[in-house]
């Protein structure tokens, strides 16, 4: 996604007294700065409410909010954070500027509750979608024809992103920048949020079983070795050896601490290599492919169309022609 020869506009919209601090938080640290120097393009950041003026948030401090909601209609992202479910009930300009926003071809993201406006304007209609896993069934009842996941971190349906509760919230909006701008921009962003770089939209919203301290380091030592050796063959015997487990404890235990497979787990994180080297190398794809574990080209492009539903090769050329207009709008 660019915009050449202007920032892009970014809007989140906010309701008076629902403003999630932390939704908004994490919004303005992906969009409100100047993160040029690491691949990311200019943003035009604003908040938008129906009224504008003083706004209060959950934790009850105000903010000014300057924008209404004519800004949508010139926004490239619409994004909305959490919304009073019970007793606020959006009103006809705000659903029809959220459908308009689509039109006009903006990505739209919902953070928690935010997924509620979105499925009364209509716009979740045989999607699949997911919200804060509390009120996954609420938002099930109210509109069966959205299809909800409650158990996974946010889903990404092209034009339309839904993400989870509170920190999820994070992962939403790191997947944006890992889809639109890149790997690299990406881990870079995480790396300067000091949080971790990516957690696949499929993880689980939260873990039935806390881990002890102890089991955490040992499998944060197997996955960090994992993640340093993805060219060769891991299973999860091997990773078990490590850990001092059985296949079977570890492969519960692993479940139980990250949400997902060792075998899903070890597939991201290949995917993850790959796409940072295609983006930032011109290493064939072939050997790409043998670098991050998956043998050859062929396999490479089977999980690439698979997983990203592009060619590895059109995905580098996406990026590489994303960077060239982002030096090019620099230089101006």
């Amino acid at each position: 996604m660019t915009a050449i020869g202007r920032p892009l506009v970014v809007s989140t919209v906010v309701a008076d007294g629902l403003v999630g601090s932390f939704g908004l938080g994490v919004a303005a640290e992906v969009f409100g700065y100047d993160r040029r120097d690491m691949g990311l393009p200019a943003f035009d950041f604003g908040l938008v409410t129906e009224q504008p003026g003083v706004v209060r948030t959950d934790t009850g401090i105000s903010i000014t909010v300057e924008h209404g909601l004519e800004r949508l209609a010139t926004s490239d992202i619409v994004a909305i954070t959490a919304w009073e479910l019970f007793s606020r009930v959006p009103t006809p300009q705000l659903l029809d500027a959220f459908r308009a926003a689509h039109a006009n071809g903006a990505l739209i993201v919902s953070q928690c509750t935010g997924a509620f406006v979105l499925a009364a304007a209509g716009l979740l209609d045989g999607q699949r979608a997911t919200t804060h896993w509390k009120y996954a069934g609420e938002l099930a009842a109210r509109y069966p024809a959205v299809h909800v996941d409650p158990m996974v971190l946010y889903v990404d349906n092209g034009q339309i992103i839904t993400g989870a509760g509170t920190a999820a919230g994070v992962d939403t909006l790191l997947h944006v920048v890992r889809r639109e701008w890149g790997a690299a921009a990406a881990n870079a962003l995480a790396r300067e949020m000091v949080v971790p770089p990516h957690r696949d939209g499929g993880q689980a919203q939260f873990i039935d079983a806390p881990v002890p301290a102890c089991e955490d380091d040992l499998l944060g030592a197997v996955l960090e070795w994992a993640s340093a050796h993805l060219a060769e063959d891991i299973s999860v015997d091997a990773l078990a050896r490590r850990a001092l487990m059985s296949p079977r404890s570890f492969a519960r235990r692993f479940k139980a601490t990250t949400g997902t497979t060792p075998h899903a787990w070890l597939l991201g994180q290949r995917l993850s290599a790959a796409e940072a080297l295609l983006e930032n190398s011109d290493a064939p794809v072939e050997e790409i492919a043998r670098l991050v574990g998956f043998g050859t080209a062929a396999g490479l492009r089977e999980q690439f169309a698979r997983r990203r539903g592009v060619s590895p090769r059109a995905y580098r050329q996406t990026f590489r022609a994303a960077a060239s207009e982002g030096d090019d709008d620099q230089a101006a």
